[in-house]
């Protein structure tokens, strides 16, 4: 439509409605349009307006005159429906002896031809005065309007300033909901922001990510894919392509679209079109044989008949979508099957109507069939047509939708009315009025519009929410086919729950789909199989990823993660980085080889001190066994026995008592070893000084003496012990540093200041005894000690000094086995080096275990004393 015709409508309407809202005598027509028109006057006038015809011609307009009248062609048979509905319900009511009594309601129905510049003059003409004979000025109460969303948008913006009520029964656009915008539209339908959460909802329910979108070039189709863009992406879901469609497109702009849907490869395609808008490119899609797409419809178009074919099935069968609530109006099929062209000739459409549903044109009032040429290509009634029988969808009044909510729409109308004139509600008694009808203003019905709540006469509760919305309500339908025809199957609803939240119900197991039996995918990229996550492809939609292995210690035990979830500490993930496992929990056990053998030599070791312990008590009294200090050998014997059994505590699982041990007893038993083996050196040196002359030495250096070096030495060593154990003792403790799959348990020594200290005080007993033996090797004794423990403690430093890094180096149980290893070598070194040799003259050179042999002195060597 060019400026000048808005302008002129604008004004026209201006001074219309001015003209409208003063007295009866200041009522002056300023212009009117000449529009089909069903009309029954009453005390009260509803307007209607329905889009009967579905397309507006285009005409060429001067822009130097009034544009000339609107030529409309294609009768829309469900729009003509919504209208008798209107009627009907108008009719019901003034039946009605409580609802509006002694009131009547008229009603005068226009139609829109589907076009926001036509509506807008059809709003116009029924706010205006009434171009009927006999009405003078009649109170136009509330607008019935309209279809299409962008059709009502011009309603709205219009009426709005002027508080004329406007009940939309089929628009759904979101914006319509705007209450500064427009104060005074109301709908029985819900808004397509519940709509675009039920889609949502719907896509998420099946996992569809990967989907391609049609809307209508106008305010329903761009709003409602903006609103169902916006809930979508929420959930991570992509739309691949936006197509526009109009029922004014030239087969070209159709094509780009058809051409965009095969170029994009999408199986999931949602369709927020109305029906006109979206049938040409239904026929062109089936034209073009374009099949195995899941459709997904808007309210707009899922239940239309004229798609409802077979022949369109073939491309958009299995389509599945939302409907608003059905509602069976039993007494309103006879009222359709009562329409006749010869009960009100002069009635609006009539004709238009009997001739789809009666399949020829009835005669005009006094007229006669026309003959010649233009006569043969129209049928014409004879007047004994009757529709009686048919069995038309038209008369199916079990599942009406839109229909029914223009139903509601005039019973909500009829409420606020008798509120307004009655001011009480309807029920109450007793039933005065106390506005006179003829004073009834817009703006009183807009008000009393906003606070009803009633119950339809089938129960159903009617009312409006702030935004002169009604709740969510919706059924899903499914095309499927049966016995040649295209039924629209319910399968599930979705409505808004008690809590305020959004409930989809839907019977998976009922559906049939256009992909095939199984539910179509829809998916840019494939779903992350579990073990794995998303990697976003630059410059790609957030659909379109890559799947990575999750790293090692993460997991992603869902399908399609964004992130791998790190494990627990004590966990590690598995091969599939689907799960984690418990981490493999390692200690020197006495099960395992290496555990085994520690086991097996630390018992022969063991053993072999028993034995030369037994040993040593039988020959007690022999020479040999006498000058190796009796005492000292078998302290020492029961201290190397105690280093034996030292290991044992270090195998097994560690626990705090075993930790405990391990260290002190480890402690303890080698220093009281080398102690004893102190002693032994003591007594060779001191002996060989006794036979210097002059020399006191023996006197001074007995028994008891050498007890109490054994005691004090061993008793540093217990007093470091006891320090250790109360100020901060050793505890098993899980290690994690020595491997990612593993859980080491070992001894944690507490406190290292502690633990070094033992070692160090073994270390200093063991130097000491080094020196001293190193000292007396040379002394001229034939059996002379000193250069088997000179030996002894050669081994027993070179392996604890070895020990040290290999213990700090060595990772996880190694570290235990590095520790027994060093305690067993030191032990079998002084075990073999001191005792061996005496047992070797025991046993194998007897003749040499003499007084006389062991007192003898060796071959004097260049050694060199000094004596005061």
């Amino acid at each position: 439509m060019c400026r000048k015709e808005w302008c002129f409508l604008c004004s026209l309407a201006v001074l219309s409605l001015s003209s409208a809202s003063g007295s009866a005598s200041g009522c002056e027509v300023l212009g009117k349009f000449n529009m089909q028109r069903l009309f029954k006057p009453g005390d009260i006038t509803i307007g209607g307006i329905f889009p009967v015809s579905n397309k507006q011609e285009q005409s060429n307009i001067s822009y130097m005159v009034k544009p000339p009248d609107v030529s409309c062609v294609g009768f829309d048979l469900r729009a003509f429906r919504w209208t008798q509905v209107m009627i009907f319900a108008i009719e019901e009511i003034n039946e009605d002896n409580l609802l509006l009594p002694n009131i009547s309601l008229g009603y005068r129905i226009l139609d829109s031809c589907a076009s926001p510049t036509n509506v807008l003059r059809a709003a116009v003409t029924l706010v205006s005065r009434s171009e009927d004979p006999g009405a003078l000025c009649p109170p136009v109460a509330a607008l019935i309007a309209e279809s299409g969303s962008s059709q009502s948008l011009a309603v709205a913006s219009t009426l709005g300033p002027f508080r004329v009520p406007t009940v939309s029964y089929f628009s759904t656009c979101a914006c319509l909901s705007d209450r500064e915008k427009y104060p005074t539209f109301f709908r029985t339908i819900p808004s397509d922001f519940y709509q675009a959460k039920a889609l949502a909802a719907l896509v998420r329910r099946f996992g569809w990510t990967w989907i391609g979108a049609l809307h209508s070039d106008n305010d329903y189709g761009r709003n409602g894919v903006l609103a169902f863009t916006k809930e979508v992406q929420k959930q991570g879901v992509c739309i691949a392509f936006v197509g526009t469609v109009l029922r004014t497109y030239t087969r070209a702009r159709i094509l780009d679209v058809v051409d965009t849907i095969k170029q994009s490869m999408v199986k999931v395609i949602l369709a927020f079109v109305p029906e006109g808008d979206l049938y040409p490119l239904m026929q062109e899609v089936v034209l073009q044989n374009i099949t195995g797409i899941q459709w997904i419809a808007s309210e707009a178009w899922i239940t239309a008949a004229r798609p409802s074919t077979p022949e369109i099935y073939r491309s958009f069968g299995g389509t599945i979508g939302f409907v608003v609530r059905k509602a069976a109006i039993p007494r309103f099929e006879p009222f359709l099957r009562g329409i006749s062209p010869y009960v009100d000739s002069s009635a609006g459409f009539i004709r238009d109507f009997w001739e789809i549903m009666a399949g020829c044109r009835p005669l005009a009032p006094g007229k006669v069939q026309a003959a010649g040429a233009g006569a043969r290509d129209v049928k014409w009634c004879s007047g004994t047509e009757t529709l009686a029988g048919s069995s038309n969808v038209f008369f199916n009044v079990s599942q009406l939708r839109v229909a029914y909510n223009v139903y509601n729409a005039v019973y909500a109308i009829a409420h606020a009315l008798h509120n307004l004139i009655f001011c009480q509600a309807y029920g109450e008694s007793p039933v005065i009025p106390c506005v006179n009808v003829s004073q009834i203003q817009p703006k009183q019905v807009s008000d009393q519009l906003q606070k009803v709540k009633l119950t339809n006469p089938f129960g159903e509760a009617v009312f409006f929410d702030k935004n002169g919305d009604p709740p969510p309500s919706y059924d899903i339908i499914n095309w499927q086919l049966t016995e040649g025809q295209v039924d629209h199957v319910t399968v599930g609803h979705f409505g808004s729950a008690s809590d305020g939240s959004y409930k989809l119900s839907i019977q998976e197991e009922d559906i049939v789909w256009g992909t095939g039996h199984m539910i179509p995918t829809a998916a840019c990229s494939a779903v992350c199989p579990p073990g794995t996550r998303k990697a976003q492809v630059k410059g790609r939609p957030v659909c379109c990823f890559d799947c990575i292995p999750c790293p090692e210690g993460t997991i992603a035990n869902s399908t399609g993660a964004v992130d791998c979830d790190p494990c627990p500490r004590e966990y590690w993930s598995n091969k599939r980085r689907d799960n984690c496992i418990q981490k493999t929990i390692e200690f020197l056990s006495y099960s395992e080889p290496m555990g085994i053998a520690l086991t097996v030599i630390s018992l022969l070791g063991a053993c072999l001190s028993l034995a030369t312990m037994s040993v040593y008590i039988h020959y007690r009294d022999t020479p040999v066994i006498k000058a190796s200090n009796f005492e000292l050998s078998s302290l020492l014997l029961f201290s190397l026995f105690m280093c034996f059994l030292c290991p044992l505590p270090f195998l097994g699982k560690p626990t705090t008592l075993t930790c405990m041990l391990r260290h002190t007893a480890f402690g303890v038993t080698f220093a009281l070893c080398i102690s004893c083996i102190l002693g032994k050196t003591i007594i060779v040196v001191t002996a060989f000084r006794a036979t210097l002359p002059g020399s006191n030495m023996a006197g001074k250096f007995g028994p008891a003496q050498q007890r109490v070096i054994v005691c004090s030495c061993t008793f540093v060593q217990i007093f470091i012990c006891v320090l250790w154990l109360n100020l901060n003792p050793p505890f098993a403790d899980k290690v994690f540093r020595y491997s990612n799959k593993k859980i080491v348990l070992e001894c944690n020594p507490g406190s290292e200041v502690a633990f070094y200290a033992v070692l160090g005080y073994i270390g200093f007993l063991a130097g000491t005894c080094l020196v001293l033996a190193f000292l007396a090797r040379k002394l001229p004794d034939n059996f002379n000690e000193a250069k088997f423990i000179t030996f002894s403690m050669l081994i027993f430093c070179a392996v604890w000094i070895t020990f040290i890094p290999s213990y700090v180096s060595s990772p996880g149980k190694v570290t235990v086995a590095v520790e027994i290893f060093a305690i067993l070598s030191s032990a079998f070194g002084l075990l073999i080096c001191i005792f061996a040799p005496k047992c070797y003259i025991i046993f194998m050179k007897p003749e040499h275990n003499t007084k006389k042999h062991v007192m003898r002195k060796n071959p004097p060597r260049k050694v060199i004393y000094s004596s005061k």
